[in-house]
C-alpha cells in the first residue's frame, strides 16, 4: 500500500504542477501532508516535517548566502568580462545563443555546484534571451542538463556518494566514465545547436550580412563596459528590424526584471576591485573543492567579506540585500517547502517501499546484466528521490544482487550516475528552484519541456558507456 500511495503522491505533485494547478510551494506541502494523513500518519507528520527541515537546513542557509555573495559578484562586474565573452560569440543569432548557454553552464558547473551554475548562467544570458524574444525554458532545459552532465565530477555529489555507499575509490568510479560523459556533453552542445535553430525559426531571425555582424558585435562588446553608442549603452544593434529583433543592451537590458548585470554604468561597478573580487572567489570555491569548512559556513563567510569590502557603507550593504531579497525568499521557501516532501516520502517508509518494489521487479534472467538494470534505474529514481536516497539506500541493494551473478561493484556504481542529467531537474533538488526562479519559469513549464530531453541525455551517456565497455 506505500508502495502505490508512495507513486500516486509523486504523480499528484507532477499533475498539480504541470497543469498549474497549484503553485510548487503549495503543492510541496499540501499534497505530501494529505498523504500522510491518508496512511494513517498524520500524528507523526509535524516529526517528519521538522526531520526534513532539519536535513535541509543547511542547504537552504548554502543557497541563501551564494545567492546574496554571487549577486553582489554579478552587482560589482566580476562576471562581465564572461558576459562579453559570450557576447561576442553569439552575435545576436538564437543558435549561438543556445549554444552559448550550453557551454557557459558546462563550464561554471566545474565548481561542482547548482546554484551557482545556474545563478551565472541566467544572469549573463537572460538579458539576450528576453531581447531575441526566445523561449526562456529553451535557457533552462539547456543550463539544466548540460549541468546535469557535469555533476558527476567527483566533488560534485553523486560519484562521492557512490564511492562512499560502495567503499570504493571515487578516482575509480569517475575517470573511466569520462568517454561516456564527454558524449553526453557533447549531446548536450548538438541538442542546443538544434533547439537553437528551432528558436531562430520561430522567432523570425534573419541572418546579418558581414558588415552588420560587426556592428551588432561591436554594440554587443560595449555592453561590457567600452564605450557605447549612446549614454546608457541602451541601443538595438544596427540594422535589426520587424522579426529579427536586435539585442538592446545597457540600461534597460531586462528593465523590469531585476537584472542589469549588462548595464556598462551601473553605480554598483567595482573596477578597482576587480582582482580582489576574483582573487576571493577562486579562493571560496577552492575551499569548497578541497572542504576546508561546510558550505553553508564558506559562503555566509564570503557574503559578509563581499559585502564589507565592496560596499562599507550600512545604507549601500541593506541596499544589495534588498536588490537580492526576492530570490533569497523565494529559494529559501521552496527547500522549506521541499522538505515536507521528502520528509513525509522518508518518515512514512513510501521511499523505502519504492525502492524495495523496484528493485524486486527485476527479472532473475537480468541479473547478469544489473549495470545495465541500474543504469535504467537511476533515471527515474534519481528523479523522484534525493540522491542520499539512491545512493545510500538503493545502490547498495542493487550492487548486491549484481554481485550475485558476478557484477562487479564498479561498474554497477558507473551505471549509477547516468541519471545525473534528468536529476538535475527534480523537483526534489534545490538548486533547480534558484534556476526557474532567476529565469522566471513555471517549474510545469521547465519540467515538460526538460525532461524529455535530459532522459534522452542520459540514455545517451548509458548508450555511450555500454559501447565503450565501461558499463
Amino acid at each position: 500500500m506505500l508502495t502505490v500511495l508512495g507513486f500516486a503522491m509523486i504523480a499528484t505533485f507532477l499533475v498539480l504542477i504541470m497543469l498549474k494547478k497549484m503553485s510548487p510551494i503549495a503543492a510541496l506541502v499540501l499534497v505530501p501532508a494529505l498523504f500522510c494523513v491518508a496512511v494513517g500518519q498524520g500524528a507523526q507528520l509535524g516529526d517528519y516535517v521538522i526531520e526534513g527541515v532539519g536535513k535541509l537546513a543547511p542547504t537552504a542557509a548554502m543557497l541563501m548566502f551564494a545567492i546574496v555573495y554571487f549577486g553582489v559578484m554579478i552587482d560589482v562586474g566580476l562576471f562581465d568580462p564572461i558576459v562579453r565573452g559570450i557576447l561576442r560569440f553569439c552575435k545576436a543569432d538564437p543558435v549561438r545563443v543556445v549554444v552559448g548557454t550550453a557551454v557557459l553552464a558546462a563550464i561554471v558547473s566545474l565548481d561542482g555546484d547548482g546554484s551557482t551554475t545556474f545563478m551565472i548562467t541566467v544572469s549573463a544570458m537572460y538579458p539576450l534571451y528576453k531581447r531575441l524574444k526566445m523561449s526562456l525554458v529553451v535557457m533552462t532545459g539547456v543550463a539544466a542538463t548540460a549541468n546535469g552532465v557535469m555533476n558527476t565530477l567527483p566533488w560534485g555529489g553523486p560519484t562521492a556518494r557512490a564511492a562512499t555507499a560502495l567503499k570504493l575509490d571515487a578516482a575509480d568510479i569517475f575517470v573511466p566514465m569520462i568517454p561516456a560523459l564527454g558524449v553526453g556533453l557533447l549531446f548536450v552542445f548538438v541538442l542546443a545547436y538544434v533547439l537553437g535553430r528551432r528558436e531562430r525559426k520561430r522567432i523570425g531571425y534573419l541572418a546579418l550580412d558581414e558588415a552588420l555582424v560587426t556592428e551588432a558585435d561591436a554594440v554587443l562588446v560595449t555592453a561590457g563596459g567600452g564605450r557605447g553608442e549612446g549614454e546608457g549603452g541602451g541601443r538595438k544593434a544596427a540594422g535589426s528590424t520587424g522579426d529579427a529583433p536586435g539585442v538592446a543592451v545597457g540600461a534597460d537590458a531586462g528593465e523590469g526584471d531585476g537584472f542589469q548585470g549588462l548595464d556598462p554604468h551601473r553605480t554598483t561597478l567595482r573596477p578597482r576591485l576587480y582582482w580582489f573580487n576574483a582573487a576571493l572567489t577562486v579562493a571560496l570555491l577552492a575551499a569548497m573543492i578541497l572542504e576546508l569548512l561546510p558550505i553553508p559556513v564558506l559562503f555566509l563567510l564570503g557574503a559578509a567579506l563581499a559585502l564589507t569590502v565592496n560596499f562599507p557603507k550600512m545604507a549601500e550593504q541593506k541596499e544589495r540585500i534588498a536588490a537580492h531579497a526576492d530570490n533569497v525568499l523565494n529559494v529559501a521557501g521552496m527547500v522549506f517547502a521541499a522538505a515536507v516532501f521528502t520528509g513525509v516520502l522518508t518518515g512514512t517508509g513510501m521511499v523505502k517501499h519504492m525502492a524495495d518494489w523496484l528493485v524486486g521487479a527485476i527479472p532473475a534472467g537480468m541479473g547478469p546484466h544489473m549495470a545495465l538494470v541500474t543504469g535504467v534505474l537511476s533515471l527515474p529514481l534519481t528523479y523522484f528521490m534525493s540522491n542520499d536516497g539512491f545512493y545510500f539506500g538503493v545502490l547498495p541493494v542493487l550492487a548486491e544482487a549484481g554481485a550475485a551473478h558476478g557484477v562487479s561493484s564498479l561498474e554497477i556504481a558507473r551505471a549509477s550516475l547516468v541519471g545525473q542529467a534528468l536529476h538535475m531537474s527534480s523537483p526534489l533538488v534545490p538548486a533547480v528552484y534558484v534556476l526557474v526562479g532567476m529565469a522566471k519559469v513555471e517549474f510545469g513549464d521547465h519540467t515538460r519541456f526538460t525532461v524529455k530531453w535530459a532522459a534522452l541525455t542520459s540514455l545517451v551517456v548509458l548508450a555511450a558507456g555500454i559501447l565503450f565497455g565501461i558499463v
